[in-house]
């Protein structure tokens, strides 16, 4: 993509919300009543030009960055394979540096060092997360069960 600037992320109120809400509704709407295509046209207001194809998976991308903005919120794309540095991942993950590398030495994410540092792949970070997230919710449903059982 050489010559074009390609945006990687969206500070928060930097999109209109309005327009983005309006978007995110047409998107939505067509999705909805398109649901066996897996390519989307999209031709301009005055249809001069050839129709722009996109995939499905990659609008409905689009959709959730326009809805995160219609919320006023900032939104960044990172690629899957891209490394992130011990201070990044912590805050992508929300947690505390120290905490982050316990979770590294015990194994629970894939990193590799680069000298003496350490790099993580967004792709592991987001393994460990969904991971994480499942046995939290286990866990929920675990208690909830007991609660129950108990009279709670």
């Amino acid at each position: 993509m050489a010559g074009v600037q390609v945006k990687r992320s969206i500070e928060p109120g930097e999109i209109d919300a309005e327009v983005a809400a309006r978007a995110v509704r047409r998107i939505k709407d067509y999705l909805m009543r398109h649901p066996e295509h897996e390519a989307i046209p999209v031709t301009g207001e005055l249809g001069a030009e050839e129709a722009l194809i996109l995939p499905r998976d990659a609008v409905s991308l689009l959709a959730y960055i326009l809805a995160q903005a219609a919320e006023g919120r900032g939104v960044s794309v990172i690629p899957s394979h891209a490394e992130l540095t011990t201070q990044q991942a912590a805050d992508l993950l929300n947690v505390s540096r120290p905490f982050l590398i316990g979770l590294l030495e015990a194994g629970m994410i894939r990193y590799r060092l680069v000298g003496k540092h350490r790099r993580i792949t967004v792709e592991a970070l987001m393994e460990y997360k969904r991971r994480d997230d499942q046995e939290r919710r286990a866990a929920a449903d675990d208690l909830a069960a007991l609660g129950q059982e108990f009279g709670a």
